[in-house]
């Protein structure tokens, strides 16, 4: 490949980056026990980093959503009825719209569990879990019933907001779910992907559901859910949010503050059969970990998790998407490799403070990870 083909790679790749949403502000050091690891390590250690969250009374949600779950206009932010970018058909005010009874929408707000108590039986400390529950208009609620989320292809109802309910079209399920609108498909996903890491191993007795096993999710659900945080990424709601649910819970949601750890979890691409309504897993090549310090001076490692032998080059790119320097190039032997920059260039000379990023793989499949260093 030209070095002006490469040249044409690490700019769209860097465009891709920069215009992405910024990961969120926790606290420092809270993720340090998680660093480098993937899959079952790493669903384990961001379980041990949010457990024995601060539970919560049933009662005092009331009260807790006027600090999670409010608009900037006062209101209550309820994604069923609620429109971003126009005009909802109706909102709630807080504690006058309690519900109470109901017979249409727009009569008052609940407290869903949007992962249904009956899958987890109902008790402590998930029923008062404030990272699935969320206040809802109580009609809509209603019809969603205990259905799973799901993608509809036969519609029975629509909402006013346009969430529906109706036959499954996803593979691997064609029963009934509820489907909320795209602009918060992602909040729920990174939702679900909080409870089964939350609650891993700790889901003894939980009866699951058509899209769960205890606090794990089904295949067609993992892929699904994987498809909408891909497609819906993380807003500043879900960021203002986590910071309110911290101060309550003393937990976080590790998806909304590193939403790739979703992929260094369960990340392993499907391959979908539409004829034979299948979900095929297909390992990935390699997993690029992020580098630690970062911001960082003088060095910075970095390591990669290489699944199947593969030739790659891993090397550093400035702003512009020129090579800073190639660390390394050739072929790869799977398991977990770990390289180091030690902030100098190709010739010797040290690099100026500055974003860079690191640029692992080959065409057509890269991986990149921002870094600063700070003279």
């Amino acid at each position: 490949m030209s070095r002006f083909s490469n040249l044409l790679i690490y700019q769209s790749l860097i465009i891709a980056l920069i215009f992405s949403p910024a990961l969120a502000d926790e606290p420092a050091g809270y993720y340090d026990s998680a660093e480098g690891l993937v899959e079952a390590a790493l669903q384990q250690a961001l379980h041990d980093i949010i457990d024995n969250h601060t539970s919560v009374s049933y009662t005092s949600l009331w009260t807790h959503f006027q600090s999670t779950d409010r608009k900037s206009n006062g209101k209550v932010w309820d994604m069923y009825s609620d429109v971003p970018g126009g005009t909802p058909p109706y909102e709630f005010t807080f504690v006058n719209d309690q519900c109470g009874n109901y017979s249409a929408e727009g009569d008052c707000y609940n407290r869903e569990h949007s992962w249904p108590r009956s899958w987890f039986n109902d008790v402590a400390p998930m029923n008062t879990d404030l990272f699935h529950l969320y206040p809802t208009d109580g009609y809509v609620n209603g019809r969603r019933g205990n259905y799973p989320y799901g993608e509809v292809g036969s519609t029975t109802w629509t909402s006013q907001n346009g969430s529906k309910v109706g036959s499954c079209s996803y593979p691997g399920y064609t029963d009934t779910v509820f489907e909320p609108i795209d602009e918060y498909k992602g909040d729920i996903a990174r939702t679900y992907f909080y409870m089964s890491v939350r609650y891993y191993n700790e889901d003894s007795g939980w009866v699951g559901s058509p899209m769960t096993n205890g606090a794990q999710l089904d295949p067609w659900a993992l892929a699904m859910l994987m498809d909408w945080h891909t497609a819906d990424s993380v807003s500043d709601k879900e960021l203002d949010r986590n910071d309110a649910v911290y101060a309550i819970q003393n937990n976080r949601n590790p998806f909304i503050d590193r939403p790739y750890f979703v992929d260094n979890i369960w990340g392993d691409p499907v391959s979908i059969d539409q004829g034979n309504n299948t979900i095929t897993p297909t390992p990935r090549k390699f997993i690029l970990n992020p580098a630690y310090p970062n911001p960082f001076n003088p060095s910075t490692t970095f390591s990669v998790q290489i699944n199947q032998s593969t030739e790659m080059t891993i090397s550093v790119i400035d702003l512009t998407g020129r090579q800073v320097v190639q660390l390394e190039r050739g072929l790869f032997t799977p398991g977990l490799h770990q390289f180091n920059w030690d902030g100098l260039t190709a010739d010797g000379r040290a690099a100026a403070s500055g974003l860079y990023f690191i640029v692992v793989g080959n065409d057509p499949e890269y991986s990149v990870r921002k870094i600063a260093l700070m003279r």
